[in-house]
């Protein structure tokens, strides 16, 4: 009996991130209430991402399983802070959600470094994202003007979530590479 093929987890994995981080800006930007952010930040970017972690240890892929993992963790936190926030229990200052911004930098730190072992348009994604991590950061210690700059750089770190998610996606379908994602930065 021939092996089943699995699916590449990634596609859903890197499709949540890139449209709750969207979604998020859009809100930071002030286009959207924190509504459609929420619901995306719990179901999409969280237990989607979440789940597309827990197929990527069924891979073998332990970079995919601890980004998909933490970062759908991390969507479902901060979804959880929106509604503390929201009805008035535990409420999070602007600093104690910069002191859980900048764990968070901190563990991106660790994947970025690795994200330049995989190729081009994921090392470009987690450098934008490390960039918007700490921009947002230094927001919420007193610069909040900076929250625009950073939506702005996480817009486009979407963006290339988005790219690299179709280079997996149509790579499979296709079979040859169709959006190329580049060379890793670092090589073995």
């Amino acid at each position: 009996m021939p092996e089943q093929k699995l699916a590449n987890p990634a596609v859903v994995g890197l499709s949540g991130f890139g449209l709750t981080t969207l979604v998020l800006q859009f809100h930071n930007l002030g286009w959207c209430g924190a509504g459609p952010v929420l619901a995306l930040a719990l179901i999409f970017g969280g237990l989607a991402q979440f789940i597309a972690g827990l197929q990527e240890m069924k891979t073998g892929n332990s970079f995919g399983y601890l980004a998909f993992v933490a970062y759908g963790s991390f969507w479902m936190s901060l979804g959880v802070i929106f509604l503390l926030n929201h009805f008035g229990i535990y409420k999070s200052s602007a600093t104690d959600t910069g002191w859980f911004l900048t764990g968070w930098t901190l563990f991106t730190v660790i994947l970025w470094i690795g994200s330049m072992r995989v190729n081009t348009t994921l090392a470009i994604t987690f450098t934008l994202l490390l960039i918007g991590f700490v921009l947002l950061d230094i927001a919420h210690f007193g610069h909040p003007a900076l929250t625009k700059i950073a939506a702005w750089d996480l817009i486009a770190c979407a963006l290339f979530a988005w790219y690299t998610m179709a280079h997996s996606l149509y790579l499979d379908m296709f079979g040859r590479d169709v959006l190329p994602a580049g060379k890793p930065w670092i090589k073995a």
